[in-house]
């Protein structure tokens, strides 16, 4: 480094972004986790608690609720897609690693759902959101669904998009109705396509 970079501080305002940054997606993931159990409603202050940072900070990064809930929206649908082929690396069978991942998509739908009533005045920007939901996440699915079908774990033909689909149609019935638990006929569904064991 330059005696010029020394005196203007170019590598500590570079760590300055990084861990603006890191802080953003910590607040996202706090977030996340937030609506996924009390849905896109809760209260700012249950995030700002959750993160462990003021309410104001969560304002300076997201003006609007609406904000908050697109950035939650696209930070679940980086963390799916990136966690598709690291679960095929690590999971012991690619059935396992698609029911992890499926878990995963199940979160994210629960925060989906919400997302149209944050956006009801912006319903373009819903549709591109929902297009770029499908461009980085079917593609992640079908790769799950052909190395199970490749390993024998289940029948092959299962098309992303559908499986994605009814898998969505499952979650809708959770909203407003804390007695209904869409995992358990999500797990029902996973189970259905298990290839039967040879005779």
């Amino acid at each position: 480094m330059s005696d010029g970079d020394q005196v203007t501080g170019r590598a500590p305002a570079r760590s300055k972004r990084s861990d603006a940054l890191r802080n953003q997606q910590a607040l996202l993931a706090a977030a996340a986790e937030v609506f996924v159990a009390s849905g896109v409603d809760a209260p700012i202050r249950e995030i700002a608690a959750r993160a462990g940072v003021g309410i104001g900070t969560i304002y300076r990064h997201f003006p609007t609720r609406a904000d908050l809930v697109v950035a939650v929206y696209r930070h679940q649908v980086e963390a799916c897609a990136e966690a598709g082929p690291a679960l095929l690396a690590d999971a012991g069978s690619p059935f396992t690693a698609l029911g992890r991942w499926v878990d995963l998509f199940v979160d994210f739908l629960v925060t989906k759902h919400g997302l149209a009533n944050a956006l009801r005045s912006d319903s373009g920007g819903f549709e591109a959101l929902h297009a770029y939901f499908l461009d980085r996440l079917v593609p992640v699915c079908a790769r799950l669904l052909d190395a199970a079908a490749d390993a024998g774990e289940i029948r092959p033909g299962t098309q992303a998009y559908e499986l994605m689909r009814g898998i969505g149609n499952l979650c809708a019935g959770h909203d407003g109705d804390p007695r209904y638990d869409p995992r358990r006929l999500v797990g029902l569904l996973l189970e259905g396509l298990r290839r039967p064991p040879s005779s």
